[in-house]
């Protein structure tokens, strides 16, 4: 399998270390906003928000797969590409241990709901470099909040911090405070090769699909038999 990559930067780079380790892939090209693109059967956009919307209309005129890491673009441009002839996956995240959080937002959400005190909110850091705030993932995790608890009427009501200092590839956690107690869950990930891993995982998977994906469709297929076997079902 041929893999393009746009963007040179931290993400990009590590998945390009990963592709030469790996003897079934073949790194087709890394190109930069002003460098020209080769043929790939699947590409990976991890570089600038204004770069995307060219980004979409390269893959379709070239029928290339393509799988978009950047964020802080307008996802409404996605609405012209649901019945594309290539697949198209989304993913503010590339870890599948951010997706479980997900899942359980929508959880602790649910579990907020039950009594009146309950505040929720989201806290995440990032190295002092990433350019959105709050990043897609803590909009994520706000989203499913909302989604369990209706005193919230959507993941804006949901307070949420940004801090952007350091080198931290990325820390989430969310937060419910209640006047009797607290309960708190977090993920941080200690190095970008989560990502990078990640990343691959969603340029195989998105091979022979049609349309925009997301990439938590991906995770559903690996999480939720696990929370099904735990009794708890999918949230």
């Amino acid at each position: 399998m041929r893999i393009g990559i746009f963007g040179s930067g931290r993400l990009g780079s590590a998945v390009a270390s990963l592709v030469g380790e790996d003897p079934d892939l073949e790194l087709a090209f890394v190109a930069g906003k002003d460098q020209a693109a080769g043929a790939a059967d699947a590409a990976l956009e991890a570089s600038v928000a204004a770069a995307v919307p060219g980004r979409l209309e390269w893959a379709r005129r070239t029928g290339t797969d393509l799988v978009i890491g950047t964020t802080g673009w307008d996802e409404a441009i996605l609405d012209g590409y649901c019945d594309a002839d290539i697949g198209i996956l989304v993913a503010p995240n590339f870890s599948l241990a951010a997706a479980f959080m997900r899942r359980a937002a929508l959880a602790l959400g649910r579990f907020a709901a039950l009594d009146g005190s309950a505040d929720l909110s989201v806290l995440e850091r990032h190295h002092r470099a990433k350019r959105d705030a709050p990043s897609g993932t803590a909009k994520l995790l706000a989203a499913a909040l909302a989604e369990g608890c209706p005193r919230y009427p959507g993941a804006a009501a949901i307070p949420t911090l940004a801090l952007r200092c350091g080198a931290e590839p990325g820390y989430h956690e969310i937060r419910l405070e209640a006047d009797a107690e607290s309960l708190v869950l977090a993920h941080a990930a200690r190095s970008r090769e989560t990502f990078a891993r990640g990343a691959l995982r969603a340029l195989r998977w998105i091979r022979g699909r049609k349309g925009v994906r997301r990439f938590d469709e991906l995770a559903a297929e690996l999480l939720d038999p696990i929370l099904a076997g735990a009794g708890g079902g999918r949230p």
